[in-house]
């Protein structure tokens, strides 16, 4: 299709070394990070046409395009490519995994070059900041002084606005969909328990798992099957399965019957393949912490900020855009909001709810 990137490769680049560590905000310091990322479409002969994409919590740099041999294509696909909201016949963009993840960029599973074997447990804790923190290290590495935009839905939309907040005069425009500035006690109540079902199992050794040639399969399963339930709308789940169940065998009384229980099974499973338990556990935690206006109570970016929230997200609601819009009101930042109806739920900054690509396209414009 001409709306296709077709296919697309992911690169890395060693961003962090003895020479000049990483130093996060714990002080701890990370003396070789690797990180992955790719880009998509032509970066200008002024180098003002680049977008910066910050991907959500189980995402990856592998936001666009296909890869070769590859059943679908990238997580923002929808948003990112030629005519597309985010135009890549016009815009070069940049979307790089993040720190502590387990898609190419240096994370628990990675080699600690002091000891010579995995970090795992020992892996340090990390911050917002520290996401944003490479991220400034890559666009250095590309030669990217400033960026005409960076977009984020989610958890990449709070990367944004630490970005923003820390280089005031580095964005020109800032996308963040579905985002918060402060996680509601409601939220870090279903992290804790996502976490605690990671901890508590038999299998994770006190994250040292992977010694011991196991994984615990079983917290993390039950860790994105609570998840889940809260990316989707009571509406959305009620439309897909109802009460329908599973009518073949004997009684299921003890077992999954309903059609959604099936549902969530194959969305636990199917997360097993693809994210690390220890990975999970450092980049939710940062979230619990941020509170980026109270970190920069002096910070007045000359970004310009487009907020997008959905009426049927209770994960991260409207209440927080508009708290991000009251926020950099006060300080005199331009910033605009939009409400829009989604039957989705959280995951409507992943999918195409009527008007959504328009703000996008015409706010990049």
């Amino acid at each position: 299709m001409n709306d296709s990137l077709g296919t697309v490769t992911t690169e890395r680049v060693v961003l962090a070394h003895e020479g000049d560590p990483l130093v996060l905000v714990s002080g701890a310091r990370l003396p070789h990070v690797e990180v992955a990322y790719e880009t998509y479409g032509e970066l200008s002969a002024a180098r003002d046409n680049a977008v910066f994409v910050c991907h959500a919590l189980t995402g990856d740099a592998h936001a666009a395009g296909w890869h070769e041999d590859a059943r679908r294509p990238g997580w923002w696909d929808n948003l990112i490519g030629p005519g597309k909201a985010v135009d890549t016949d016009r815009l070069f963009v940049v979307s790089a995994n993040m720190l502590g993840g387990c898609s190419g960029t240096t994370g628990p599973q990675s080699v600690d070059p002091a000891t010579g074997r995995r970090y795992g447990p020992d892996f340090p804790a990390l911050d917002m900041a520290d996401f944003v923190t490479v991220h400034r290290r890559l666009l250095d590495h590309l030669g990217i002084t400033r960026l005409h935009a960076a977009v984020g839905g989610s958890l990449g939309g709070m990367q944004v606005l630490e970005w923003a907040l820390q280089e005031p005069d580095r964005i020109d425009r800032a996308v963040l969909v579905a985002a918060s500035s402060r996680l509601t006690t409601e939220n870090i109540a279903f992290s804790a328990v996502a976490r605690a079902a990671i901890l508590e199992d038999p299998d994770f050794h006190g994250g040292r798992y992977a010694e011991h040639g196991v994984t615990p399969r079983h917290g993390l399963k039950i860790a994105r099957m609570m998840a889940h339930i809260t990316y989707v709308s009571g509406i959305s789940l009620a439309e897909k399965f109802g009460h329908a169940r599973d009518t073949t065998g004997t009684d299921k009384r003890l077992a999954a019957d309903f059609e959604v229980e099936h549902y969530l099974q194959h969305q636990g499973e199917s997360f097993l393949g693809r994210f690390d338990a220890l990975s999970y556990l450092h980049l939710t935690r940062p979230m619990d912490y941020f509170d980026p206006f109270g970190a920069h109570p002096d910070a007045v970016p000359s970004t310009r900020f487009r907020l997008v929230s959905f009426d049927s997200d209770w994960r991260f609601p409207t209440a927080h855009s508009l708290r991000i819009r009251d926020q950099l009101g006060a300080r005199g930042v331009t910033v605009d909001h939009t409400e829009l109806a989604s039957p989705w739920g959280h995951d409507s900054f992943l999918l195409e709810p009527p008007g959504y690509h328009d703000l996008v396209r015409s706010f990049l414009a």
